[in-house]
């Protein structure tokens, strides 16, 4: 079983957290955007083969989400940290 670090609880195991999917980011204008801009956000993903960055939640423990760099080929989360924190610096399961 895969061990994921939560940026307050340490290491778990993964069976006490859930993926939110990957992270986007919401369009700058909400109010202005079109119609496109909505659809695209709200519905497309890039599906990236490999890592990216997805939110998680640990659900059965402190209920905190954070971010996670996960490789989508292996399913290895590589890096977690918390959501206002804009590098991978600091926590990770490496290895």
């Amino acid at each position: 079983m895969q061990q994921i670090d939560c940026p307050w609880c340490g290491k778990r195991n993964e069976t006490e957290f859930s993926c939110g999917g990957e992270l986007i980011s919401r369009p700058q204008d909400a109010l202005g955007a079109d119609d496109k801009a909505w659809t695209d956000y709200l519905y497309f993903r890039t599906n990236t083969k490999g890592v990216h960055t997805e939110v998680w939640r640990h659900t059965f423990g402190c209920r905190q989400w954070f971010k996670a760099e996960r490789n989508t080929l292996t399913h290895q989360v590589v890096n977690t940290r918390k959501l206002s924190e804009e590098t991978g610096e600091g926590h990770g399961d490496h290895g």
